[in-house]
């Protein structure tokens, strides 16, 4: 028997608030007893409004959902902690051009950066739970091709990756003076064709 809406909402709610990561809908519906996944995305949907503008929130990154703090009150949240180490330029470049070209292999990622990279940068993002190893290119020697993972996604607050920002919102934010090399590279090599199915960055005219 097909459980009534309300108790639904209810399980599904307190799955997620148990979970320890966030969960796609298929992972849901299996959670609950194979639940049909239309209705599991309508409770989804009706708890996502219900909690729309309250302490905490129920979010989708990269088709995976959880709950966080509203963005407006994470500061009372914050306690003191030893500051996370930056990344350096070389990392934030690779990181930058595997989320605007994903899939891309080591080879591909010092082509469009014009120097080689080293296998710590790499190690480094994945290290981070921001690159992960997605597969092999099929051509001589199948080179180990890279792409970013949900967690890159939720920590950078993204439910896809058409939501990178463009070059302009990265001057506007004042984050380009790292990555600007990379970025440049990035508008050239995309304006010679490319198939990831994320609109490239644009530069400004003038």
């Amino acid at each position: 028997m097909t459980a009534a809406p309300d108790d639904l909402q209810r399980a599904v709610e307190a799955t997620l608030f148990a979970a320890e990561e966030p969960m796609t809908v298929d992972a849901l519906a299996g959670h609950l007893g194979d639940a049909d996944p239309a209705e599991i995305r309508a409770a989804l949907r009706a708890l996502a409004g219900h909690y729309a503008g309250r302490g905490i929130e129920l979010v989708e990154r990269g088709r995976r959902w959880h709950f966080q703090t509203a963005p407006d009150l994470a500061h009372l949240l914050r306690r003191e902690r030893e500051q996370v180490r930056r990344l350096s330029r070389a990392a934030t470049e690779v990181l930058a051009i595997v989320a605007y070209h994903e899939p891309v292999s080591r080879a591909e990622i010092e082509s469009i950066r014009g120097v080689q990279t080293s296998s710590g940068t790499l190690d480094v993002l994945m290290e981070a739970g921001w690159v992960r190893v997605a597969g092999r290119r099929e051509v001589p020697g199948r080179p180990v091709i890279y792409a970013t993972t949900p967690d890159f996604l939720q920590h950078f607050g993204l439910e896809s990756r058409r939501d990178l920002p463009g070059i302009d919102e990265l001057r506007a934010a004042g984050l380009l003076d790292p990555v600007d090399e990379a970025y440049d590279a990035l508008v050239a090599t995309d304006e010679e064709g490319d198939d990831t199915g994320v609109s490239p960055p644009h530069t400004p005219e003038g």
